[in-house]
């Protein structure tokens, strides 16, 4: 039996505009927050960016594409848990199986705890870039080793960093600072982007990589941008500014997209939107 058919519940809510055999990309929700730390609600994420996503224009005239002669594939959300193992071993097997069909695979969130069963599941010579507010470096939070603040280091203790690119970090703690420069991990800082920087060093680091994987996580914007977040944090980047990086990948092989962190629950649809928009890029980019 596939792991498709045990742990998704095959109830998609986002709309395909085309009907090709072949999908451009496929989309699976992952609707866990169980170890927030400051806002509960991100489980409720994925069906919101679905819900933005079927109301947003889709013609991208700067790619040259219009996504409504595209297919997506939306396998729906998984099973629900609030045990975070559960959901690092399920995530895990499913997106084991989904990078073997080689087209985008795109992950909704949910909190970001969730990238450690997803990241550690894909080819080795994957390389990641994050976009994110936090270095989730914590040596663990609350209790939990699997925390959403530590995903990222129990990730490097498994994989190094060779192939790892942090981008936008301005909120962290002593411990996570010492353990980015012992281990070194590259990093294109928050200071960087505000110089303009931000394309070139993006694009730069990832022609590196054969192929890599992107993770969102919506609290690197300013909260003017995106207030629904699960952990905001003031004096961010903007969306324009996060889109000319986003843009600056399209020349690389982007295999896995998440988009974490929105929490609908604060949002006044903002967020939902711009998730929703980088759903929409990447997938017109990775459009044949």
């Amino acid at each position: 039996m596939s792991y498709l058919d045990l742990y998704l519940t095959k109830d998609p809510l986002l709309i395909s505009p085309g009907e090709a055999k072949n999908p451009t990309a496929t989309v699976f929700g992952i609707p866990f927050d169980s170890t927030h730390s400051y806002k509960p609600g991100c489980r409720f994420g994925p069906d919101a960016i679905r819900k933005a996503f079927n109301n947003i224009e889709i013609f991208h005239p700067d790619l040259g594409i219009d996504l409504e002669t595209a297919s997506i594939e939306d396998l729906g959300n998984t099973m629900h848990t609030a045990n975070v193992e559960d959901m690092l071993d399920m995530v895990g097997k499913l997106t084991s199986e989904l990078t073997k069909k080689d087209r985008l695979l795109v992950i909704l969130g949910g909190e970001h705890s969730l990238t450690y069963g997803t990241y550690m599941n894909v080819p080795k010579d994957t390389g990641y870039i994050v976009f994110d507010a936090h270095y989730d470096l914590r040596d663990g939070y609350a209790g939990e080793q699997y925390s959403h603040a530590s995903y990222l280091r129990r990730v490097v203790e498994k994989k190094g960093a060779d192939k790892i690119i942090h981008v936008g970090a301005r909120s962290f703690v002593k411990e996570e600072l010492s353990f980015l420069k012992e281990n070194k991990i590259k990093t294109i800082t928050d200071r960087d982007i505000r110089d303009g920087k931000g394309p070139k060093m993006v694009k730069d680091a990832l022609s590196t990589f054969d192929k890599t994987y992107i993770s969102v996580d919506l609290d690197v914007l300013d909260p003017a941008f995106a207030p629904g977040v699960g952990n905001p944090e003031a004096v961010g980047i903007t969306s324009r500014e996060l889109f000319d990086m986003i843009h600056a990948t399209k020349d690389s092989k982007i295999s896995v997209l998440d988009v974490v962190e929105l929490n609908p629950t604060y949002d006044n649809g903002a967020t939902a939107s711009l998730a929703a928009k980088l759903l929409s890029t990447l997938v017109a980019m990775n459009f044949k």
